[in-house]
């Protein structure tokens, strides 16, 4: 990641320091909040950016899965619409951090990578899609629980139900129970940094 910091660092700056980061073309930077009555609380901020990594790291990794040639055609489609969803998910969330007057990370931003072997095969890549999904329902649950602000609230639980759909989609692909736990567990900012960590290169 640029600037030599870990999103982890990165994300604990932006909860516990008194300035917001935003994300520029050249790369993180650690800059003043903006003052104005559209910016959010920096919890809040911290948040988001997590929420649009997840989501890049989502349309990278659907992307090369869809570009490898190895996925069957159920899989194929399900990824497509997936992927298509997590765009639309990215857009939306960076719209919320250019109205609080924030710069949203960009593919540009961040270089994700994958374990040896994961697009030789349709298995191993809906087993890690399946992994990244439950991670995307973790990460988003923990947000609906501590984000501050209502109005950004109700597009974080939205997008959390459809990436439990996706979830329960692959789980059906793989021929397992389409329907998890009565209460997903929701993940807190520290785990979910640390399992977007484990995609960067």
């Amino acid at each position: 990641m640029a600037d030599g910091f870990s999103r982890a660092e990165l994300v604990r700056r932006g909860v516990v320091g008194g300035g917001a980061l935003i994300v520029s073309a050249s790369g993180l930077a650690v800059l003043p909040a903006v003052a104005s009555a559209d910016t959010l609380p920096d919890g809040d901020l911290a948040y988001l950016r997590l929420l649009i990594a997840a989501e890049l790291l989502g349309i990278d990794f659907q992307t090369q899965a869809l570009a490898s040639g190895k996925l069957q055609h159920d899989a194929r489609t399900l990824l497509r619409q997936m992927r298509a969803d997590e765009t639309a998910h990215y857009k939306k969330l960076a719209a919320v951090m250019t109205a609080a007057g924030q710069v949203p990370a960009t593919s540009a931003d961040i270089d994700f990578s994958y374990p040896k072997g994961t697009f030789r095969t349709s298995r191993p890549i809906t087993t890690l899609a399946a992994r990244l999904e439950r991670l995307m329902v973790g990460a988003y649950l923990g947000a609906v629980e501590n984000v501050e602000t209502a109005d950004v609230r109700l597009p974080i639980g939205q997008i959390a139900a459809n990436e439990a759909q996706h979830a329960g989609a692959l789980a059906a692909l793989h021929g397992e129970s389409v329907i998890g736990k009565a209460f997903a567990p929701a993940m807190s900012i520290g785990e979910v940094s640390n399992a977007l960590d484990e995609y960067e290169s």
